[in-house]
């Protein structure tokens, strides 16, 4: 693992997102307990909110934008932005400033804002220079890429990197790996058939891989997939990938 970058204590706010704050808060636990073994001192500014994304998706970019807004200011004191999801970090990173003019006063804050803010894993690896995690697990896994992380925010060996450094833990990659679970934010309430019959082909390919569980950077992929797995009974757990990295999962908890 390498010095963090800059400054030795680089100050990062950390957005817990509105999904892991309210279905899955152990994996803003797992975040924070990564990014302070890496040596950041880490804020989770208590006025957070949602960052807009189901608001932009659906349309309605005048809200989106003055969540935008809201957000940028509070967290303008930070060096770094950290978010466990690609989701959400596609949005402030790649969708922000799209709501904006390029001669509109708050472009700068927006584009700033967009240029310090990191998914997680992304972060710690392609900022930090992190090549390994003090973890152990015995499980089998397998790692579902989630759209946002990957197509937005070039996601995809980052995660497997810092997993295969975890000892004991092996990877099975799956056929389709890289296809959408059928969560996408809204798609799954607009499009509830298509979502269904698409969560079931990915829950397909994760039984065929034999692994234990399943992992992935984004919670509501995490939900979707989880809920598929349930339904049908399988033996198969999901988690997301800072709580493996972070040794959080049920397994280590003993």
């Amino acid at each position: 693992m390498t010095e963090p970058p800059h400054s030795p204590r680089a100050r990062i706010g950390l957005f817990a997102t509105c999904l892991v704050n309210t279905m899955r808060p152990r994996v803003g636990f797992a975040a924070l307990k990564l990014l302070e073994d890496a040596g950041f001192d880490v804020a989770v500014p208590t006025a957070q909110t949602c960052c807009g994304q189901p608001n932009y998706n659906s349309g309605d970019r005048q809200s989106a934008r003055h969540m935008a807004l809201r957000f940028a200011e509070l967290f303008a004191e930070f060096e770094y932005v950290v978010v466990p999801s690609g989701a959400c970090a596609a949005m402030i990173r790649v969708h922000y400033p799209r709501l904006f003019e390029a001669d509109d006063a708050q472009k700068p804050l927006i584009e700033a804002t967009a240029g310090k803010t990191y998914e997680l894993v992304s972060f710690l690896t392609d900022v930090a220079g992190m090549t390994a995690v003090d973890a152990a697990n015995t499980t089998t896994v397998t790692y579902h890429d989630g759209c946002s992380g990957l197509r937005d925010l070039a996601i995809k060996a980052q995660p497997r990197r810092l997993l295969a450094s975890v000892a004991g833990l092996e990877l099975k990659e799956m056929e389709d790996a890289e296809v959408c679970c059928g969560f996408g934010g809204l798609f799954c309430v607009k499009y509830p058939d298509v979502s269904a019959e698409m969560v079931r082909k990915k829950a397909d390919e994760i039984v065929k891989t034999g692994a234990d569980a399943v992992v992935t950077g984004d919670v509501g992929c995490l939900l979707n997939v989880q809920g598929a797995l349930l339904r049908r009974a399988e033996p198969v757990r999901a988690y997301h990938v800072a709580e493996v990295l972070a040794g959080m999962t049920d397994e280590e908890a003993g």
